[in-house]
């Protein structure tokens, strides 16, 4: 349900970081890209996701918002992804007030130990699946 919304909004925040969405992001836990988006979203360090040569770009807003659209496409719950009317919408029209995303699926909070040593558990495992 609702996976080409998934799916693009997987391409809106690869295109907009420079990132493949398969790679690590992290330097103490193994984080895909929408774990990593998620991760600065909610610390609200947005900019460090942007490609660098997006930075000191003139369409800041713009960026930060198809971020926003970006996260709101890959949530959890498909019933809380927005159509691909919606998705278009929000892209188009500046005026929209968009919702704040919640929690992506494929996201494991990274477990931290609190110890000298930095220590992250993650289980998840990504599949690339290639044609015959």
């Amino acid at each position: 349900m609702k996976t080409d919304v998934f799916n693009f909004g997987v391409l809106l925040l690869e295109i907009v970081s420079g990132k493949k969405n398969y790679s690590s992001y992290h330097s103490e836990c193994q984080l895909n890209l929408i774990g990593y988006a998620w991760e600065v979203w909610m610390d609200g360090r947005v900019v460090e996701l942007m490609d660098s040569t997006l930075v000191n770009s003139s369409n800041k807003d713009e960026i930060m918002r198809c971020i926003n659209v970006g996260l709101l496409c890959v949530q959890d719950h498909a019933g809380d992804r927005p159509s691909m009317t919606d998705v278009v919408s929000m892209l188009t029209n500046d005026t929209v007030q968009l919702p704040t995303p919640k929690q992506p699926a494929f996201f494991i909070e990274a477990k931290r130990e609190i110890t000298t040593e930095k220590n992250c558990t993650n289980e998840l495992t990504i599949s690339v699946m290639e044609a015959r």
